[in-house]
């Protein structure tokens, strides 16, 4: 994942891929990318309204606890036998998402409980270092 070509985009009909800056930048236009490719796919509100909070949330992850100087971070959307699946890409292998109960006042340290709530599922898979891969999945209504 190399910053100086962080904008490549790589779309078919049942995929999504780009590199993203790890900034808050980065992470806004994750979103809005997201929602043009599930808008041109006409997929159902609810399920796009989910993903589009799953991306946010993965994407913001990614760019706060994922950065790496220089290493951008892959946002990958993929539509197969009836499930969305998001995956977050960073370099950050050894810095794996946790349960952490924040304290009441806390303004951070939720998103894995939204990203529960959200998904079908979800979960991280390692490599190639140092990579990780963090995936939320969604069940499409049948057509």
């Amino acid at each position: 994942m190399n910053s100086e070509k962080s904008t490549q985009l790589l779309s078919s009909a049942d995929h999504f891929s780009v590199l993203l800056s790890p900034t808050p930048h980065g992470a806004r236009l994750a979103r809005v990318l997201a929602t043009d490719w599930m808008r041109d796919r006409d997929l159902p509100h609810p399920t796009t309204e989910a993903a589009e909070h799953l991306v946010a949330e993965l994407a913001v992850n990614a760019a706060t606890h994922g950065r790496l100087p220089g290493r951008d971070f892959r946002l990958a959307l993929l539509d197969r036998d009836g499930t969305l699946r998001i995956e977050v890409t960073d370099t950050r292998g050894d810095d794996l998402p946790s349960h952490r109960v924040p304290a009441p006042d806390a303004e951070s340290g939720r998103g894995l409980l939204l990203v529960e709530a959200l998904a079908d599922r979800w979960g991280v898979r390692l490599g190639p270092v140092p990579r990780k891969t963090v995936w939320a999945e969604l069940d499409l209504p049948p057509s």
